[in-house]
């Protein structure tokens, strides 16, 4: 560790921690409330429910007769002022431009990552989502299923964890699958207000029931199964140490883990605050990320892009051509930075990441000229930053009408294909939109529009998700809500032309029941109409 690092971090340890970090202190009483965000603020005040415990600690299964997303505002709204600008943002909805970001958020974050795996073993693909007990019920329930391939049906989900009144979707779950099956659910807490918690199913391949392994902090989990390392079970994940800084950590069994260790806290010199998303992905026995930078930790100036790479399960780290990288990062100019954004002006929101059939990184990511939403900040650029073997290049794919339009870049066979919403769909300037499916068959050189996933939809699309060695037809999925007020909130998925989209029933009479599939081709009545 560098002599700057040493002043600003205490020295990490690598030995193996043991049973649940039990951290009430931190949780409990009045600084439940969440750090640096603003209440939700909006016409619909959410609906009361009975809060259920929070953990799975006998045989029973808790499950939800039919598949609906979580719906929810931020609550930082923003309108148009005389000069054409924007006006300060407000606790109230505000329009043109409406909240930094809202709608249906069952597959939110982009932190969040995997959401779904694929078994062969089991010709199954096993999801995670944020979901609701009713239609408009502000109430977060962390949810899993899975898609049979074989039958064409999917089961009721089942409640993983009950977050008690929480109706916020940063704390929705990501998954792993380990080499016996069994499925671990990471469910995010948020920074120092609320503790995140690791599940594991009680049979492999099953959702019949999860036990709770630990208790601890952590936020946007990004947990891995790398098979052949000594340590197989990679997580990466968040803490609000100053104010969101990354870290790693490692396990053998998935019970007993290693010390957290730092990967990046970047602060100029004077700063007291830093800050990073990350996005990450596996080939091989590599992991690699990428993240960005919040200058004096503010989150609205987010810029720059670096990426990491690990061989050995995060023991140690290394930039994109192998040279090793001392970590934490805290400087601005590191040799695993990509590319300095701030010197253009631009904020960088990150995507997702894969490796190319080379082992070669790709990430996808949007640029814009600021946090706030509408026009003055376009234009909002789709782009695929990418490592040849030689040179970091990027390429846009197309633009888009808000920072938070999230889609998946996937490489698939010969082809790599971005789906996305970027049609501005039924409510403009707002997050999300109808869903487009672009290609590259020149390795993410140049990109051309192939066809409408979605078209004539009520609701708008988004956070449009790629499982772990995905098979069609549950190639993406993702969820529709409208961001301009409080609405249903349905789940899809869709196979990887894009042509056949599948809409997960919000009702069934049935444990199990067959998945309908939406024709394009029909009329738009026929199509994400409101209940």
């Amino acid at each position: 560790m560098n002599e700057k690092a040493m002043a600003r971090h205490q020295a990490l340890t690598t030995g193996i921690r043991n049973g649940p970090r039990c951290r009430h202190r931190l949780w409990c009483g009045p600084a439940a409330l969440l750090v640096g965000l603003a209440l939700p603020a909006i016409s619909a005040v959410a609906q009361e429910v009975p809060p259920n415990p929070s953990t799975v600690s006998d045989e029973s299964v808790r499950r939800i007769n039919g598949y609906r997303g979580i719906w929810f505002t931020l609550g930082q709204f923003y309108g148009q002022g005389e000069d054409g600008g924007y006006i300060p943002m407000r606790r109230q909805p505000t329009f043109p431009y409406g909240d930094k970001y809202s709608g249906g958020l069952a597959t939110y974050t982009a932190k969040h990552v995997p959401l779904a795996v694929h078994c062969p073993e089991v010709d199954k693909t096993f999801f995670v989502y944020g979901g609701a007990p009713e239609d408009k019920q502000r109430y977060l329930l962390c949810m899993v299923s899975y898609y049979d391939h074989r039958t064409g049906q999917v089961p009721r989900p089942v409640v993983v964890h009950d977050k008690g009144g929480v109706d916020d979707p940063h704390d929705n779950p990501s998954l792993l699958i380990d080499d016996q099956g069994h499925l671990w659910v990471f469910v995010s807490g948020r920074g120092r207000t609320r503790p995140g918690y690791k599940y594991r199913s009680r049979r492999p391949y099953s959702i019949d029931g999860f036990e709770q392994i630990r208790e601890e902090e952590l936020t946007y989990p990004q947990p891995w199964w790398i098979d052949g390392l000594d340590t197989p079970f990679v997580h990466l994940f968040t803490k609000y140490t100053g104010v969101r800084e990354l870290y790693v950590e490692r396990s053998v069994d998935g019970q007993t883990w290693t010390e957290d260790q730092q990967l990046a806290g970047i602060r100029r010199d004077g700063d007291r605050a830093g800050g990073h998303y990350q996005t990450s992905a596996v080939w091989r026995q590599r992991i690699g990320t990428f993240f960005n930078r919040h200058p004096g930790g503010n989150v609205d100036k987010r810029t720059d892009l670096y990426y990491l790479q690990s061989d050995d399960g995060g023991v140690t780290w290394a930039d994109v051509e192998g040279n090793p990288v001392e970590t934490p990062v805290v400087d601005v100019e590191n040799p695993c930075r990509v590319r300095d954004f701030e010197s253009d002006g631009r904020n960088v929101y990150l995507k997702n990441m894969v490796f190319d059939h080379q082992g070669r990184p790709a990430c996808l990511i949007v640029t814009s000229g600021g946090h706030e939403p509408g026009p003055p900040n376009a234009p909002r650029r789709l782009k695929v930053v990418r490592w040849t073997g030689n040179v970091w290049v990027e390429s846009e794919v197309t633009q888009v009408d808000h920072n938070y339009d999230m889609g998946s870049l996937i490489i698939h066979d010969d082809q790599w294909i971005v789906m996305v919403p970027s049609d501005a769909g039924p409510q403009a300037d707002h997050g999300g939109g109808e869903i487009v499916r672009w290609s590259s068959r020149d390795s993410g050189a140049t990109w051309q529009r192939e066809n409408a996933v979605t078209e004539n939809s009520v609701r708008s699309h988004n956070y449009v998700r790629h499982p772990v060695d995905a098979a069609d037809p549950f190639f993406v999925f993702w969820a529709d809500g409208d961001p301009t007020e409080l609405s249903p909130s349905r789940l899809y998925f869709a196979d990887s032309t894009g042509r056949h989209v599948h809409v997960l029933p919000d009702q069934m009479e049935t444990d199990k029941t067959p998945v309908q599939v939406i024709d394009l081709d029909t009329s738009a009545s026929t199509k994400n109409e409101t209940p």
